[in-house]
């Protein structure tokens, strides 16, 4: 008696699916509104001008125009700075 484990022995083997986090558009890359700057848990990043933050916590552009990041009182954030026609 109490040399095995009773019931079943598979108390591991779950595993969750990938989340693809993550900077999508880097620093000087151009994108167009509506775009995926960061997907994020939290917000790592906040949004700067031209970005909004996303129900998930995920930034996007609202403007055509090119990625900045940068930082400001110890806050990373991301910006798009439109490009002059």
């Amino acid at each position: 008696m109490g040399r095995s484990k009773g019931g079943s022995g598979a108390k591991n083997g779950r595993d969750s699916n990938p989340k693809s986090l993550g900077v999508k558009v880097y620093g000087g890359q151009a994108v167009t509104a509506g775009s995926i700057i960061v997907k994020q848990r939290g917000t790592k990043i906040f949004p700067g001008n031209g970005v909004k933050k996303a129900g998930d916590d995920g930034l996007y552009a609202v403007v055509d125009g090119v990625v900045k990041f940068h930082e400001r009182k110890n806050r990373k954030y991301a910006s798009v700075v439109p490009v002059e026609a």
